[in-house]
């Protein structure tokens, strides 16, 4: 007869052993002897396979088997008294009971998961929104930059009939007094022969002040105010030729010196930028 028997070391509190006697393939080495009676003859000394004869056998480290050719028989161990963890607490309280349907409460539940989705969302998009702009301020212009971004410029130091030159944002601008004369002038120009038609209304808001870029429109050179053939601006790099309105006229600048935007406080204050 065979004898097995599982020991689970550390999981043995958790199995309850139980026996079963099966049929063994083996053939006993010395013929039995069979004898006709009506009682059986037991040995009252040796133990049963069952729970009591096995309970504290098992050691405590890992599974081991014995085996011994003693008779047909086989022991296993069944998880019959493994606690299955209760999720009540983690449950919702429509879905405790297992005979009801989870049908009759599945508006509500869906109710809260969509209130909870729609919060997520709407925290998600605040918190992306300040990302983004914390984000697109840190590449914004400092003070000190915005505070360049502007010049006031008091216009009764310019004197009628000159021109001066201030630095605003890295590159020189001038302003001109212009006269009467002046006005006149640049006011009665054909647009017909300018390279870049644009009448001299659309380049000043007060007719006695010219605000231009004190930068060439060809390669960027400074030029030089009250000079060339125009009496406006001359570029001595190649020969550009500026009115007093800062239209090209003469030279190889395909453009008029540009007008940056500007406003007046009052007769006498101009900020520029």
């Amino acid at each position: 007869m065979m004898s097995l028997a599982a020991r689970s070391g550390a999981f043995s509190p958790y199995m309850q052993a139980t026996a079963a006697a099966v049929a063994g393939p083996l053939k006993a080495l010395v013929p039995g002897v069979v004898v006709k009676g009506e009682k059986i003859l037991l040995d009252p000394k040796k133990q049963f396979l069952c729970r009591e004869s096995l309970n504290g056998q098992s050691p405590k480290t890992g599974p081991a088997v014995t085996v011994s050719i003693n008779g047909c028989a086989g022991v296993r161990f069944a998880h019959t008294d493994v606690r299955v963890p209760d999720f009540s607490d983690y449950r919702r309280p429509d879905v405790l009971d297992p005979n009801k349907s989870s049908q009759e409460s599945s508006e509500s539940r869906r109710t809260f998961s969509y209130l909870v989705t729609g919060a997520t969302t709407v925290v998600g998009v605040y918190a992306a929104k300040t990302v983004v702009t914390q984000f697109v301020s840190s590449m914004s212009a400092s003070a000190d930059v915005l505070a360049l971004s502007q010049i006031e410029i008091k216009l009764s130091d310019i004197p009628e009939g000159k021109n001066m030159t201030f630095k605003w944002r890295g590159k020189p601008l001038f302003v001109r007094h212009r006269t009467e004369k002046e006005i006149a002038t640049e006011a009665g120009v054909n647009l017909a022969e300018l390279r870049d038609p644009q009448h001299d209304n659309d380049r000043v808001l007060n007719p006695r002040w010219v605000i231009v870029l004190g930068v060439c429109t060809h390669l960027g050179c400074v030029p030089i105010a009250n000079a060339g053939d125009f009496g406006g601006y001359y570029c001595p790099c190649h020969g550009s030729h500026y009115d007093a309105s800062g239209r090209i006229r003469k030279g190889p600048a395909p453009l008029n010196l540009e007008v940056p935007s500007y406003e007046f406080l009052d007769d006498d204050t101009v900020i520029v930028g």
